[in-house]
């Protein structure tokens, strides 16, 4: 099961049959303005596991993920990890207010990004206010993404974080593979944990249970809904 897989070339520029293209931060750039963006960039390989950024590093570079899955995380005081999210495909990491990376990348599997520059990337969008737009429009659903995990990892139960993930994971796999109720789940049980706010004990109990209910089907990489209405009514409870 490869979902996220994305063909590519790893050297040279190909914005013109760049599968992502419809959902980057590049969908507003005409042709001739893609011509001039894809010199700006280049494209790099992360392996499994692999750092992307750190949080609190400056910020020299922003990322369009072309292939496979970014865990985003930050590390508390304490010394645990909490994820804030996932990069899938189409998404535009590395803006922020500070100049700081304000969480930390890494690779799940295999990786490919354009990697843009700051300094050349600022001024590529000086006077291009349709490429502001829609920066601001990919900010805009990545905070509402964030206040949708605030939500999630307030006074819920783990039934109903553990349903609301798996449905909103699906929702986001639609763009890239199309309505099904096969869900990849690329990342690990403990990457799910930290997302929701859980133990690694309690979201394996909770997919067990799930399953004993007759509500999914777990199987190699992923789920499989079987009463996707039952999994919607846990979620909205």
């Amino acid at each position: 099961m490869k979902p996220f897989a994305v063909t590519s070339e790893p050297n040279g520029h190909f914005c013109d049959d760049c599968a992502v293209r419809g959902a980057a931060v590049c969908s507003s750039l005409d042709a001739a303005e893609l011509r001039e963006f894809e010199h700006l960039g280049r494209r790099v390989h992360f392996g499994s596991g692999e750092t992307v950024f750190s949080e609190e590093d400056i910020t020299t570079s922003f990322y369009n993920v072309l292939e496979g899955v970014m865990r985003l995380y930050k590390l508390l005081p304490d010394g645990r990890r909490q994820i804030v999210g996932f990069a899938l495909p189409g998404d535009f990491l590395g803006m922020n207010l500070s100049g700081r990376h304000n969480f930390s990348a890494d690779a799940i599997g295999a990786v490919n990004v354009c990697q843009f520059p700051k300094g050349p990337f600022g001024r590529f969008i000086e006077g291009r206010p349709q490429l502001l737009r829609r920066i601001n429009e990919l900010a805009i659903r990545e905070l509402s993404q964030a206040r949708d995990h605030m939500v999630l990892l307030g006074r819920r139960s783990a039934d109903e974080k553990v349903a609301t993930f798996l449905l909103g994971w699906r929702e986001r796999l639609v763009s890239l593979m199309g309505l099904s109720d096969m869900v990849a789940l690329p990342m690990s049980r403990q990457d799910i944990a930290d997302y929701l706010g859980l133990t690694i004990e309690t979201v394996s109990r909770t997919f067990t249970k799930l399953e004993r209910l007759g509500v999914i089907e777990i199987i190699h990489g992923g789920i499989t809904l079987l009463d996707p209405a039952r999994v919607e009514a846990m979620a909205a409870a």
